[in-house]
């Protein structure tokens, strides 16, 4: 549905984006991933035509974003990082507006415009004025015009940038339950966001893509040390990390200060331990028979993966990583 190959985009001497390649096919939901700066709006904004790129194609629904510009544009729905509404005019006729401009005759604005209210949860704001909405109801407006004609891609920037948190989970079940029936790509800087909501991610840096997977794959592919989260019983702290820390494959052993961990340990009466080892050397069999040996108790023993926020700072910085 989304293809990119070799897009590159300036402004004037400055590159914004270098030689982007990739796909998103029909029914993904794609995150894109990257530092402020790192060239995600400039990519999407050739992606929706409002700009063209520099070099290289851009096809969306399989036309050409620059020759066949409106022909692409009637498959795509975009939530930009600051959404251009009306504030003077009601949910309502701000919705049947933007139908007319995108060429909907009045019988499809009719037909759509209830279903739309009804997915977005605005049903009891219709008839309010735009500018009398909250941030969040404002969002939703902004994701009813992006769906309104119906469109088989969404791209949305930043949707939960500047929303309340309880509106941002809101938005966040929204966005999923809209996956279900558009190929999706979005973008943000909110890891967890990403992560809750995308199976693939995709990740620029200085306008360039350097990842592009999912994110256990991406954990897996850059993973340097192993991770294990340990329960243990009837031990001193400082007696098990000094025993782990003697093992030849870890790296560390310490407490899991994790505020949630530590309260649910301390209410079961365990330590929570954190361990780091070197990758593919047996470290779990050797850490569950010390701790056997020892005579103290193995309550949990849990290899744990990269967070999206670490391999988001292992793929955004200039430290190189052993294999």
């Amino acid at each position: 549905m989304i293809k990119l190959e070799h897009m590159s985009k300036n402004f004037g001497p400055y590159p914004a984006v270098i030689d982007v390649s990739f796909e998103v096919l029909k029914g993904e939901i794609v995150g894109f991933l990257g530092p402020n700066g790192a060239g995600k709006t400039t990519t999407m904004r050739v992606l929706t035509g409002f700009t063209p790129p520099s070099e290289g194609k851009v096809t969306v629904a399989g036309y050409d974003i620059e020759s066949h510009s409106l022909d692409a544009r009637r498959h795509i729905g975009y939530l930009p990082e600051s959404v251009p509404l009306y504030l003077d005019m009601t949910v309502t006729d701000y919705l049947s507006y933007m139908g007319r401009i995108r060429g909907m005759n009045r019988k499809w604005i009719e037909e759509r415009l209830d279903r739309v209210i009804d997915v977005v949860k605005l049903g009891d704001y219709r008839n309010t004025l735009v500018g009398r909405l909250s941030k969040g109801y404002r969002q939703r407006t902004g994701i009813a015009q992006a769906i309104l004609h119906n469109p088989d891609v969404l791209i949305m920037d930043e949707p939960t940038i500047g929303i309340d948190p309880i509106q941002v989970v809101e938005t966040r079940e929204l966005i999923s339950e809209l996956g279900s029936e558009h190929t999706l790509l979005l973008s943000s800087h909110i890891l967890p966001e990403v992560s809750m909501i995308c199976k693939r991610v995709l990740v620029i840096n200085d306008g360039r893509i350097v990842a592009d997977d999912q994110p256990s794959a991406l954990s897996s592919r850059l993973l340097h040390a192993e991770r294990i989260e340990l329960g243990v019983k009837n031990a001193e702290a400082r007696e098990v990390i000094n025993a782990l820390r003697d093992l030849s494959m870890v790296v560390d052993a310490r407490s899991d200060n994790r505020a949630e961990n530590q309260q649910r340990a301390e209410s079961e009466g365990r330590l929570a331990l954190l361990v780091d080892a070197r990758p593919n050397q047996g470290a779990s069999e050797e850490i569950a028979r010390t701790i056997v040996d020892k005579g103290w108790g193995l309550t949990t023993l849990n290899p744990l993966p990269l967070t999206l926020e670490e391999i988001f700072l292992q793929l955004t910085t200039e430290e190189e990583f052993e294999d």
